[in-house]
C-alpha cells in the first residue's frame, strides 16, 4: 500500500530531480498492427497520475523479414512507417532492422544496403542490425558492411548534422524486448502486441548519494538499490496501467538509468558524486560497475517482469556530464570501451571525425561486439561521423539526442583484418545445451 509520504517523495523526485518515464514503447507484429491509441493513452496517464512520459514509441517486426517475403525496395516500408508515425503521433518507430549474426537470409542484404537512404529520407525511423551473439559468434562480413553504412548514413545527412547515423545502432546480443531507440524492434518470439516501459532517473540517484557524503562504498550500493526500487516502481505502475487501457500484454520494465541532456539528469554526475573528480578518470569503470549492478538488484524487486537492456546507460551526447568530460579530454573512446564491459549497452551516441574510414568504424564495431560475445551481454555501437568536422568541433542534434564534441579516434587501419570476412567463432562457453 502506497502511503502519503511515498506519494510526496515521488512528487518531489519528479519536480526537483528529473524523474520521468523515458518511454512507453508498443511492440507490434506487422501481421497485426494496432498502435493508434498509444499516444493518447500515454497522455491520459500523464495527466491522471502526474507522471511525465517523455516519449511514446513503436517497435515493429524486423523489416528484413518482411522484405525477404515481398521483395522490392525495402525503403517503401520505411516510408510507410514514417507515414504511420506521423499519423499516430509517436516520437520514433524502431524495427528497420536485420538479424544477421548467423548469416544473411533473404531480404537481409537488401535492407542493410538501403539503411542510409531510408534514414535520410525519414524523420522518425530508427534502424538496428545485430551482427553477433554469444551463441553464433560475430559475422565479420556484416561488420564490414555496417562500417560502410554508418559512413554512408552520415554522408547523406551531412547538411543536417549527420543525423541519420544517430538513428542507426549495431548490436551484439540484441534483446527482443528493448523499449529504447535506436535499437528497439519487436522480436519474433514476442506476442502480437505488447507494452514495454523504460524509466529514467539519474538525477534521483545523484540526489540520494549527495545527502550521504560519509557513506562507505557498500553503503552507497545499498542506497542505490533502494532508490532504483522507487524509480522502477513508477515504471511498473505506468506499464500495467497502459496495458490495461490499451488491452494488450504488459511486457517488461527496463531497469534503467537513462540520462538526458538536461542539467541534473546525468549518469556521469552520479559517478562524480560517488567520488570521481570527473567521469573518465581512474576509478570510473569500477564506479559504473557498482552502479549498474545496484540498479538491477534494486529494480528487479519493483517489477513483476523485467527485461530489455537494464542498468546504467552512457550515451555521450545525451548526458550532460559525459559531454563535459568529453570536451575536457577526461573521457576518451578507449575509456568508454572499457566502461561498456560493465554498463548496459556500449559505445553510444559518440561523435567521431568525419574522415574516419569505414574500416576503422568496422573495427570499432568488431571490438565492441567481442566484449558482448565473450561476456554474454548486450553491446552496441552508435557512432556519428561528423562529415566535414574535426576533433573539437561539435554536432547539435537537439532534443533527446543532445549534442556532442568530435572525439579523437585511433586511425591505425584494421583494413586487412576487416576485409578477410568470414566469422569469429562463438566462444567455448556458448556450448550450454
Amino acid at each position: 500500500m502506497i502511503n502519503s509520504k511515498e506519494i510526496l517523495e515521488t512528487i518531489r523526485m519528479i519536480q526537483d530531480e528529473c524523474l520521468d518515464i523515458r518511454t512507453t514503447t508498443m511492440g507490434i507484429s506487422l501481421l497485426d498492427c494496432g498502435a493508434e491509441h498509444l499516444v493518447s493513452t500515454g497522455e491520459q496517464i500523464e495527466k491522471e497520475y502526474g507522471i511525465p512520459i517523455i516519449n511514446k514509441r513503436v517497435s515493429v517486426t524486423p523489416i528484413a523479414i518482411m522484405a525477404g517475403i515481398s521483395g522490392g525496395d525495402p525503403v517503401k516500408y520505411a516510408l510507410a512507417l514514417e507515414k504511420a508515425a506521423q499519423t499516430i503521433g509517436v516520437n520514433f518507430i524502431g524495427g528497420y532492422s536485420a538479424l544477421v549474426q548467423k548469416g544473411f537470409a533473404a531480404g537481409d542484404l537488401e535492407l542493410i544496403n538501403s539503411i542510409p537512404r531510408a534514414l535520410a529520407e525519414t524523420e522518425h525511423i530508427c534502424s538496428s542490425v545485430n551482427i553477433g551473439s554469444t551463441k553464433a559468434g560475430i559475422n565479420m562480413d556484416a561488420v564490414k558492411i555496417m562500417g560502410q553504412k554508418v559512413k554512408e548514413a552520415a554522408e547523406l545527412t551531412k547538411d543536417n548534422d549527420c543525423i541519420a547515423a544517430g538513428k542507426l545502432v549495431v548490436f551484439c546480443n540484441a534483446p527482443e524486448d528493448n523499449p529504447f531507440m535506436a535499437g528497439a524492434f519487436h522480436g519474433v518470439s514476442e506476442p502480437d502486441c505488447v507494452i514495454n516501459v523504460g524509466v529514467s532517473g539519474p538525477g534521483v540517484v545523484r540526489s540520494a548519494i549527495s545527502k550521504h557524503p560519509d557513506y562507505s562504498v557498500n553503503e552507497i550500493a545499498e542506497l542505490i538499490k533502494k532508490t532504483a526500487f522507487k524509480i522502477t516502481r513508477m515504471g511498473q505502475l505506468v506499464g500495467v496501467e497502459a496495458s490495461r487501457r490499451l488491452g494488450v500484454d504488459f511486457g517488461i520494465v527496463d531497469l534503467s538509468l537513462a540520462p538526458t541532456p538536461a542539467v541534473g539528469d546525468s549518469v556521469a554526475h552520479i559517478l562524480e558524486e560517488i567520488g570521481l573528480e570527473q567521469c573518465g578518470g581512474a576509478g570510473t569503470t569500477a564506479c559504473l560497475a557498482m552502479l549498474n549492478d545496484a540498479v538491477k538488484k534494486g529494480g528487479v524487486m519493483a517489477s513483476s517482469s523485467v527485461g530489455g537492456l537494464s542498468g546504467a546507460f552512457i550515451p555521450v551526447s545525451e548526458d550532460a556530464g559525459m559531454i563535459d568530460a568529453a570536451r575536457s579530454g577526461a573521457l576518451t573512446i578507449e575509456k568508454l570501451e572499457a566502461m561498456t564491459a560493465v554498463c548496459s549497452v556500449g559505445l553510444d551516441m559518440i561523435v567521431i571525425p568525419g574522415d574516419t574510414s569505414a574500416e576503422v568504424i568496422s573495427g570499432i564495431i568488431a571490438d565492441e561486439a567481442a566484449i558482448g560475445m565473450v561476456n554474454c551481454k548486450t553491446t552496441a555501437v552508435r557512432v556519428i561521423p561528423a562529415i566535414g568536422k574535426n576533433i573539437g568541433d561539435e554536432l547539435e542534434f537537439g532534443g533527446l539526442l543532445g549534442s556532442g564534441p568530435v572525439m579523437k579516434v585511433n586511425t591505425k587501419s584494421p583494413a586487412q583484418f576487416i576485409n578477410r570476412g568470414g566469422k569469429i567463432p562463438a566462444p567455448m562457453h556458448s556450448l550450454k545445451n
